[in-house]
């Protein structure tokens, strides 16, 4: 098999829910790591400027061929906190959101709640993105919040933005958790993310490395939040508990039959040209 210059390329998400899976990483010769926003991962996959990005799982299908490495995810199973619409208006009323352009597969998942849940068919602006996590830029601004909200009935915010955001502190603002939603949907875990590259970017040995870090990483929830929350110290018990209990970091059957679903369910409504099943490494 031929294998990619050393060291491999690796896109990594900058977000807080990533960190488990690329502990010890950069201490490791054999892969470069670079951050930033889910969907700027999937751009520099698709235009070959890295090897494997950790990329929204809608872009599987906007790319390549690909392969995902098995058993790694950023996923959930019920509320994730860090994906959701924030809202003043009863989730029925709403006819306009502001998408965060962070994700791809946030707005996808967004559109697919919109037609088999929520039962609403409201217009989609993708005029904004919340903080850049290379940036090392914090939550989104309670006073950004604000003027988005003032200019459609609803906004997705995915991301630290969305974890720490709670309302700009207006008690008429609703966050409605589409990890939640999509469980009340489906009954099933929602993936966000995986590992995905070329064919021939990955040997097993490498697959097992990224494997090895994420085992690593997942016992280490509030060492992490406190490397990366290292200014906010008030909030490093809340980003343990995240990594802790919400986000969860395997791809298993149900798992891939949840993707499976979301691709169908996306097809349906024209996010994507065909769903398709993903072929692991």
């Amino acid at each position: 098999m031929r294998q990619p210059p050393l060291p491999i390329r690796l896109g990594a998400v900058g977000y807080l829910n990533a960190r488990p899976l690329v502990y010890g990483l950069d201490r490791c010769p054999r892969f470069r790591v670079r951050y930033d926003v889910p969907s700027t991962c999937a751009a520099l996959l698709h235009e070959g400027a890295i090897d494997v990005g950790l990329i929204p799982s809608i872009e599987y299908l906007r790319g390549g061929p690909y392969r995902v490495v098995p058993d790694l995810a950023i996923a959930s199973r019920g509320p994730v906190a860090s994906v959701a619409l924030f809202t003043t208006k009863p989730i029925g009323e709403v006819r306009s959101i502001a998408m965060d352009s962070s994700s791809r597969t946030s707005v996808a998942l967004v559109r697919v709640l919109c037609a088999r849940l929520f039962k609403i068919h409201p217009t989609f602006e993708k005029s904004w993105q919340s903080a850049t996590p290379e940036l090392n830029s914090g939550p989104l601004p309670s006073a950004d919040l604000s003027s988005v909200l003032a200019r459609a009935d609803a906004a997705l915010v995915i991301g630290d933005s969305a974890l720490f955001l709670e309302g700009s502190g207006d008690p008429r603002v609703l966050k409605v958790d589409l990890g939640e939603a999509w469980q009340q949907l489906t009954g099933m875990p929602f993936v966000y993310a995986f590992w995905a590259g070329r064919p021939e970017a990955l040997t097993p040995a490498d697959v097992r490395a990224l494997q090895d870090a994420r085992d690593e990483g997942v016992k280490r929830p509030e060492e992490l939040a406190q490397q990366y929350l290292a200014g906010s110290p008030d909030r490093q018990a809340r980003g343990a508990e995240y990594l802790r209990d919400n986000i969860k970091y395997y791809l298993h059957d149900e798992e891939q039959a949840a993707l499976d679903m979301f691709y169908r369910y996306a097809a349906e409504i024209g996010v994507v040209e065909r769903a398709q099943p993903v072929v692991f490494y």
